[in-house]
């Protein structure tokens, strides 16, 4: 699929993966807005981190009002052909701690946020995709004139879910979080199917641990711990590798109904 000249809605897009992968749509000639939350938003304006084509807009994706208005944003610049979720929280909690079971609080805030969030992005942005014209493939095939089907394939557009390898080999203290990535993943294939019929792919990629700003509090110590448990490369992934597997994933036409794994083989310990 062509990323130049459509527009893209890309949550959790002030800093982290939303960041780097509103960037590299961007740097494709995508036509960018990014919803966050209001305070973050302030802090990349005030930053002047906002590369060229991307339009920052405060929100919450557990609002549908808000995900509605930056969908309705993006429409009014090109037909919106690219949705990405990274808005996303970390929860370490165990089921029975210091101070008693697990709160429910808590739990029902990391699914409402990691899980009900990305369900409210598939559902509005894909609603919108549908109403788009379909694209021309643009294929050609080995006489250089291409065949009918590469030609117009009746694509319209993408949705791309970010969810974790918490969601397969959640450690211990992760129930919430892994309950919430593992029940995104488990979304994808209906949801692609549910989607195929107005010619829209859903994606998931699932990271294992990323260099982002929800890691810079952690010491070199544990930053060293974790990255030793990555086989290879024996490092965190970065937030623009992340990005690149993205546009990737749009670009790849036959990519549809699957979780990709982007973990450096990492498989995580019970703790």
């Amino acid at each position: 699929m062509e990323i130049r000249g459509a527009a893209a809605l890309v949550t959790g897009a002030a800093s982290g993966l939303g960041a780097a992968t509103a960037a590299a749509l961007a740097a494709r000639g995508a036509l960018v807005v990014g919803l966050d939350l209001p305070a973050a938003v302030e802090r990349a304006a005030s930053a002047g981190a906002t590369p060229d084509g991307i339009r920052l807009v405060p929100g919450d994706v557990t609002v549908e009002a808000d995900v509605q208005r930056a969908v309705d944003e993006a429409s009014a610049l090109a037909p919106l052909r690219i949705a990405v979720s990274c808005a996303g929280i970390a929860t370490g909690k165990r089921l029975i701690g210091r101070d008693g079971p697990h709160d429910q609080t808590s739990f029902e805030r990391t699914i409402a946020i990691n899980l009900f969030g990305s369900f409210q992005v598939l559902r509005l942005a894909a609603a919108r995709i549908a109403e788009t014209e379909p694209l021309d493939g643009g294929g050609h095939g080995e006489d250089g004139h291409g065949s009918e089907a590469q030609r117009s394939d009746g694509q319209r557009g993408i949705v791309v879910q970010t969810a974790s390898v918490a969601a397969f080999d959640g450690q211990i203290g992760q129930a919430a979080y892994s309950a919430s990535k593992g029940a995104v993943a488990a979304m994808t294939l209906p949801a692609a199917r549910d989607l195929a019929r107005h010619g829209i792919r859903v994606m998931t990629i699932a990271p294992g641990v990323v260099d982002t700003p929800m890691m810079a509090g952690i010491g070199t110590e544990v930053r060293d711990a974790l990255e030793a448990t990555v086989p290879f490369p024996a490092r965190l992934a970065r937030p623009d590798e992340f990005a690149q597997l993205a546009v990737a994933v749009i670009e790849h036409d036959y990519l549809n109904g699957e979780t990709i794994r982007m973990d450096g083989a990492l498989r995580m310990p019970p703790r």
